[in-house]
């Protein structure tokens, strides 16, 4: 679809933040949130025995904790072909509007939804 460069920079930056996540722990995924504050908050996959999250999940789960008020928009870097529907679930709880950008590993993004995307 296109590369970070053709982004609004604060979704290439939120697109770096997330490549970033997941190039340094070596997780499936990697993901960044804004929130309508203009704070980004950065997680990656949680796979331990006791708890499972999604790198999406993860990164909604920082801002609700740290008092976001809202998300403008959420990326997840990954090398599957989509965003999977708990992590999409997790964004709509917090921000039914906000745009979910799906990017490749190289930052290149596959995909914008939005919440009428199925």
């Amino acid at each position: 679809m296109s590369g970070a460069a053709d982004l609004d920079p604060e979704d290439a930056k939120i697109v770096m933040l997330a490549r970033s996540a997941r190039a340094r722990t070596g997780a499936a995924e990697g993901a960044a949130v804004r929130d309508t504050d203009g704070r980004t908050y950065v997680a990656a996959t949680v796979a331990l025995p006791s708890l499972s999250l999604t790198a999406l999940q993860a990164a909604v789960a920082a801002a609700v904790s740290s008092g976001a008020p809202g998300l403008e928009a959420a990326t997840v870097v990954t090398a599957a072909d989509g965003v999977d529907d708990a992590s999409l679930a997790a964004v709509r709880d917090l921000a039914p509007a906000a745009l979910v950008l799906h990017a490749d590993p190289s930052g290149a993004v596959r995909a914008v939804l939005t919440p009428e995307t199925p």
